[in-house]
C-alpha cells in the first residue's frame, strides 16, 4: 500500500465554480497508484467541494442561484466580519460539503459519465483556495 498527498492551489474569480477534475486525475496518472481512494479536502470555510454535471453549464448557473436563495446576503446576520457576503458563504460551504471521496481504479477516478469535480467558491471577491488531496492505493 502507497500513499501520496498533494495540495492544489485554485485562484478564484470570486463566487463560481472552477472545475478542478482534469488537474485531480493528472496528478493521480502521475501517482503511479492504480486502484485506491482518493481523498479531497477544502481548506476554508467559506469554499468547498462539489461533485456535479460538467457537461451543461446550465446546471452550475441554476445550483449558483439556488445557493444564492437558500444563503442571500444580507443585515440579518449577527457574523459580518468581512462583509455582507461572509455568513452566507459559510452557511453555503455547510451545505455543499469540504471534502470529496472518490475510488480510483485502473489509475482514474471512478466517477460517472458527465460528473467533474468543483471547487465552490462562495466569497464575492478573488481568493486563493487551497485543496488538500490523499490517495491510498497500490
Amino acid at each position: 500500500m502507497h500513499q501520496f498527498q498533494h495540495t492544489i492551489i485554485v485562484q478564484t474569480q470570486g463566487s463560481g465554480l472552477t472545475e478542478i477534475t482534469e488537474e485531480v486525475g493528472h496528478w493521480i496518472s502521475e501517482s503511479g497508484i492504480r486502484d485506491g481512494l482518493l481523498t479531497l479536502l477544502c481548506r476554508h470555510t467559506s469554499a468547498s467541494l462539489l461533485i456535479n454535471e460538467n457537461a451543461a453549464p446550465e446546471v452550475r448557473e441554476d445550483l449558483l442561484r439556488w445557493l444564492q436563495k437558500l444563503a442571500p446576503e444580507g443585515a440579518h446576520y449577527v457574523h459580518d466580519d468581512e462583509g455582507p457576503d461572509d455568513m452566507p458563504a459559510h452557511l453555503k460551504a455547510a451545505l455543499t460539503g469540504v471534502n470529496l471521496t472518490i475510488p480510483v481504479a485502473g489509475g482514474r477516478m471512478r466517477l460517472g459519465t458527465w460528473q467533474g469535480i468543483y471547487l465552490a467558491e462562495h466569497r464575492a471577491r478573488p481568493h486563493r483556495r487551497e485543496i488538500a488531496l490523499h490517495l491510498l492505493g497500490e
